[in-house]
């Protein structure tokens, strides 16, 4: 089997301008998650997908190759199914795993584990999730709870929250899928593999990012965060 990793990186962001380039710990977010992909160990090829050509340098830079994406997937009004199916469209294989430059303290370990969980079932899908053991509401009604008694929250059935760090797809089955006009990102059999509350933190503001350099702190900087 050809396994990629595919890191996509956009340059337009409007909440934290070039996210995707922004140091943590003074080392750019997109070559933090090539670093992580390497150290993990379980790629044939780990790819970063971007409509600008400012990401080739830091690609290359750090051993990986650099899909340069139509100018048109770059915008807003594009769809992570639009990259994602043209990208597979242009490097055929049997798995792409999409990992999110923009969610760093997804360590190399969680990565390795993420593909033996994505190898090992017969899934076509794979996402990534936290899991939330507390109550929650939806549009003010219960989730996981009920308004006519109180249960302890330890006792609550845990919600997925999907983080999209990392996300997996049998390209096959994704084409398929889209070619159709069905919805791709989930497309066949899906398995939801949960992460750790640090690996699911993805960075949108610049408090996002400084909460990143916060844990990181915490959780000591190295090869498995890509330092």
């Amino acid at each position: 089997m050809t396994i990629i990793a595919m890191i996509p990186a956009r340059m337009g962001s409007q909440r934290l301008k070039k996210k995707n380039l922004a140091p943590l710990a003074g080392i750019p977010l997109i070559r933090r998650a090539v670093r992580r992909c390497q150290a993990a160990g379980c790629f044939d090829r780990i790819v970063v997908n971007s409509e600008n050509v400012e990401f080739r340098e830091h690609a290359l830079a750090e051993g990986a190759e650099f899909h340069q994406r139509p100018d048109w997937l770059g915008g807003h009004d594009a769809t992570s199914e639009d990259f994602v199916g043209e990208f597979m469209r242009a490097h055929p294989c049997d798995r792409v795993y999409q990992v999110h430059s923009i969610a760093p303290l997804a360590s190399a370990d969680h990565i390795r584990r993420f593909v033996e969980y994505g190898e090992s079932g017969e899934l076509d899908t794979v996402l990534s999730c936290v899991e939330e053991q507390i109550e929650c509401a939806m549009g003010g009604e219960p989730v996981n709870f009920t308004f006519d008694s109180k249960t302890n929250s330890q006792e609550l059935p845990p919600l997925q929250r999907i983080t999209w760090s990392l996300t997996s797809w049998t390209p096959s089955v994704f084409l398929e899928a889209q070619d159709a006009g069905r919805c791709a990102t989930y497309a066949g059999r899906v398995g939801i593999m949960p992460l750790d509350r640090w690996s699911g933190h993805v960075i949108k503001t610049q408090q996002d990012l400084d909460i990143a350099e916060a844990l990181l702190s915490h959780l000591g900087d190295g090869p498995q965060f890509g330092g």
